[in-house]
């Protein structure tokens, strides 16, 4: 083997690693802002702001997510990575996973190019993302302080019919009563939501 050969190869496998281990860790690009998973791209006095918590900052450059999603932040223009833009409107934001959440009805359907509902009402929007209020909490629990009482009430009636059913009798029982109100208790489980 050539003399000269053998160190150029030497020193061609010592730096592979070295310029691998550089292309590792690629560099934060200038303006980068620092996110978490619940941040949110809000639209607050014509400019797009990233919320975080409680705190507002304000952005300097425009946001690309993830999922492809991107956010002008002087227009508030939103392109989805289907191709579809869409204009957010005072209130709106977007989530950190690409997902665009409407203020009111009027800025959902100016999005969707249609007229507002009549009464101007949708089904409210639950950010899964957002903790619970101590109101929800409070309503989840009473809901289901109910349906564990109401299951307790079925399980005593569902006993009482097995003991009737299992008594050993020739004659048949008659647990239409029984069956009156656990079908009456039912209906009130679903109720209960």
């Amino acid at each position: 083997m050539n003399r000269h050969l053998l160190p150029a190869l030497l020193l061609l496998a010592l730096s592979a690693p070295l310029s691998a281990a550089a292309q590792g860790t690629p560099a934060r690009p200038a303006g980068a802002v620092e996110t978490g998973s619940n941040d949110q791209f809000l639209m607050r006095d014509g400019e797009v702001v990233l919320r975080q918590g409680s705190a507002t900052k304000p952005l300097t450059k425009n946001v690309a997510l993830p999922n492809g999603t991107k956010v002008n932040y002087k227009s508030g223009i939103v392109e989805l990575p289907g191709g579809k833009k869409t204009t957010l409107k005072e209130g709106d934001y977007v989530t950190m996973k690409g997902d665009i959440v409407f203020a009111t009805p009027g800025s959902a359907a100016a999005s969707a190019g249609t007229a507002p509902p009549a009464g101007g009402q949708y089904e409210q929007y639950v950010d899964r993302n957002s903790p619970p209020t101590t109101a929800d909490m409070e309503t989840r629990l009473s809901s289901l302080n109910s349906r564990i009482t109401l299951m307790a009430q079925k399980i005593q009636l569902l006993n009482d019919k097995i003991s009737l059913l299992s008594s050993g009798t020739q004659r048949p029982t008659d647990t239409s009563q029984l069956d009156q109100q656990i079908k009456a208790l039912d209906a009130q489980l679903q109720q209960v939501k």
